[in-house]
């Protein structure tokens, strides 16, 4: 998958990987992240990275798996705070975690259907950007709309 340079525009290899115990040291509230990332040990954990610098976490993805709903909830999102706003450098990196969520969605045949609870702030955000529908309290992509993140944020890696 492909991040953007944001001062270049150039494309940068980024690979998404199941985070180890080791990794929740690097990720304590307050060095770079603001969510308590250890209540969401007992979920499936990842990380995005450069390609060749997996110790650089830019920005981390948790989710839990309801079969019996058909559906994967992203239970936690976060970029790294330096590559949030203005000053970051490199674009992409949520689009590709969500991307990678709709893409494990499809493979245990769910049709693509993943959800959130979002901030009331971000709400338009996840709409507009994304293409994530209101369902009650919860935002949630399906079929077509995940094949849609999935194809501009992953390309070729499905």
């Amino acid at each position: 998958m492909k991040l953007i340079d944001t001062s270049s525009g150039d494309l940068v290899e980024a690979i998404i990987l199941q985070i180890e115990s080791k990794d929740f040291q690097k990720i304590e509230k307050g060095k770079g992240f603001v969510f308590d990332w250890s209540v969401e040990e007992k979920h499936d954990v990842y990380k995005i990275c450069l390609k060749g610098e997996e110790t650089k976490i830019l920005g981390l993805l948790s989710l839990i798996d309801y079969p019996a709903e058909l559906r994967i909830h992203i239970s936690l999102i976060e970029v790294i705070k330096e590559q949030v706003g203005q000053g970051k450098t490199l674009d992409h990196i949520a689009g590709c975690l969500i991307g990678f969520a709709c893409s494990i969605a499809f493979r245990k045949g769910y049709e693509g259907f993943v959800s959130l609870l979002p901030k009331t702030k971000l709400i338009d955000l996840y709409q507009e950007k994304y293409g994530f529908r209101q369902y009650g309290r919860l935002l949630a992509l399906e079929h077509e709309q995940s094949k849609r993140v999935i194809d501009q944020y992953l390309g070729d890696e499905k």
